[in-house]
């Protein structure tokens, strides 16, 4: 039950404001959650930290998701990737 029952909270550092929105979206339409930046859609800052926010199955499928995009997302996609499988 634990990858539908337990969130996990993960934190990327750096994340490129247009990356951190999309990966956003894409979170949502999983039930999970991206706390970006409150200013994040003004793009005006530098990147910025993200936390994604959900299951072990959200983030997996979230995987699946960004893999689908530009080059630095798929990256984005890779990193997360390795982490469930430490925590899985």
């Amino acid at each position: 039950m634990a990858p539908k029952a337990v969130l996990k909270v993960i934190k990327f550092k750096k994340v490129v404001l247009q990356d951190a929105i999309i990966v956003k979206q894409d979170m949502l339409s999983l039930g999970g959650e991206v706390a970006i930046p409150w200013d994040a859609f003004e793009l005006k800052k530098s990147p910025a930290d993200i936390l994604l926010i959900g299951t072990v199955a959200q983030l997996r499928q979230l995987v699946e998701k960004l893999q689908r995009h530009y080059h630095r997302i798929q990256e984005i996609a890779g990193e997360l990737s390795v982490l469930i499988e430490g925590i899985s």
